[in-house]
Formats: C-alpha cells, structure tokens, sequence
C-alpha cells in the first residue's frame, strides 16, 4: 500500500551506494529489455539530477502535461511509484496508474516544477552512477560493450552532461509517461491503491 506521505530517507551519500544504484539499473533491465545506451545514461542522469532542469515556464510545463495525459495508452503494468535513486529520494511518478487511482494533475505539477527548480544534482554522482553501469558491463550483466558505454560518457561530458531523450527502441516499446520528482516534493493524496509502489 502507498503512505500518504513517502517518507524521504536523506541520510547518507547517494554517491556511495554502488550496490544500491546496480539493483535499479539489472531491475530496469529485466523490465525493459530493449533499453539502449542513451535510457541508461537518462535514467543516471536523472537519479543523479533530478527533473534535469529548471522550469522557467510553469504555463509550458502544465499544457506538456496535460497534453501527454490526454494521450496516455491504456492500463498500465508500470507501478505508480519508481524510486531510480539509491536512496529513494529521486522517482519517476507513472502518468497513467497515478491518474487512475485519482491523482491530481496539478499537484504532480508542483511537485515536478519543485523538483526542477529545487533539486541540486551532482554531475559527480552522475560520473559514479556510470561507472557501476560500465562495471555491469564487465561482469557481462548488461549487453553493451564498456568501450561503448566509455564513449557515451566521453561524448556526454564534453557536451557539458546535458539531458537526453529516450531512445527510439524505448519509446516504441514502452510508451514512457512519467514525470521525474524528489519525494520530498511530493505527498500522495487519497488514491485508489491499486497500483502499489515498488
């Protein structure tokens, strides 16, 4: 069942929970098999980042997500709740099972403008989040050649660490519609608990 309010465990440094942040990654792979290189480096990204920018303009944010909401596909297997960061702080709130058990457009709004606006990420946690991705690699838990996932770092870093789309495979296969928040930013409200969270 999902509290009321999820509880934000802020002790700790992210950084330093390899072991944490490899089981978000093998549990992505298992659930999406077809991930490319560019949703391991989004998902890092954003369990290092956050919502990966500022909102400048909240009136944008609000017609980019009720324009998704207004094409969401059917039922979904997603969990409303998806923690990506090793200390559950960062999550990806699931668009559909969160407005089938009754949750409120514009609270999840503020909780991702919060998020954008208010969340310091570390590109240095960013950096360790990718190294546990490439040392997967090593051990052959993942499917992609390290020298590959040392390129795409290579490449990202001397673009500054910007944020990235899914891959087209992805998008194709999952339909991704969620949005990123810090679940300090966030209190569920009285929802049908259909969807329990991960």
């Amino acid at each position: 069942m999902i509290p009321q309010a999820i509880r934000y465990n802020g002790s700790g440094n992210p950084a330093m929970k390899s072991s944490d942040f490899k089981s978000i990654i093998l549990d992505h792979y298992s659930r999406y098999p077809e991930l490319q290189i560019e949703d391991l480096y989004k998902l890092a990204h954003q369990a290092a980042m956050g919502s990966e920018h500022a909102v400048k303009d909240i009136e944008y944010a609000r017609q980019w997500l009720f324009r998704e909401l207004n094409h969401l596909p059917g039922a979904s297997p997603e969990s409303l709740v998806d923690p990506i960061s090793p200390d559950h702080n960062i999550v990806r709130i699931h668009l559909q099972p969160y407005i089938a058990s009754g949750g409120q457009p514009e609270k999840l709004l503020q909780a991702f403008v919060s998020t954008a606006n208010g969340f310091r990420g570390s590109f240095d946690v960013l950096k360790h989040y990718w190294t546990s991705i490439e040392a997967l690699a090593q051990g052959d838990q993942l499917p992609f050649p390290p020298e590959r996932l040392r390129e795409m770092i290579r490449q990202m870093a001397a673009s500054g660490y910007p944020a990235i789309h899914h891959s087209t495979k992805y998008v194709e296969a999952y339909h991704p519609s969620y949005r990123v928040v810090a679940q300090r930013f966030f209190i569920l409200e009285d929802l049908n608990l259909d969807h329990p969270s991960k």
